[in-house]
């Protein structure tokens, strides 16, 4: 699945999506930074709630296909120029991060 087809999905609302083509192979779920840049492996949807400009780095760093924001979370414009240059894919849901992972598990091949 790509981060386009997940966009696609009426759950998910895109927020910044420059590589739209970008493949999903695995979903990591963590909010504290540290533990997800040494946890989260390359092509994996990030699910957190935070929203910061240390989780577009760290969503550099892990090369995660995308940061899911759930709870409602966006982005604040500065935060998402920067997701935006780093070619960081950003998309928001009103789900929990639970919900979104449960919702995840299901769709992904």
């Amino acid at each position: 699945m790509t981060v386009k087809d997940l966009a696609l999905d009426n759950n998910f609302k895109e927020i910044c999506i420059p590589c739209p083509e970008r493949e999903i192979n695995g979903v990591y779920v963590g909010d504290l930074l540290s533990w997800v840049m040494g946890r989260a492996k390359a092509d994996d949807a990030w699910i957190t709630i935070m929203s910061n400009l240390n989780v577009i780095a760290v969503a550099s760093l892990a090369d995660t296909s995308c940061v899911i924001l759930t709870e409602g979370v966006t982005l604040q414009d500065d935060v998402k120029a920067l997701a935006i240059s780093k070619e960081i894919n950003v998309l928001s849901t009103s789900l929990t991060s639970y919900q979104a992972s449960v919702h995840l598990s299901g769709i992904l091949k």
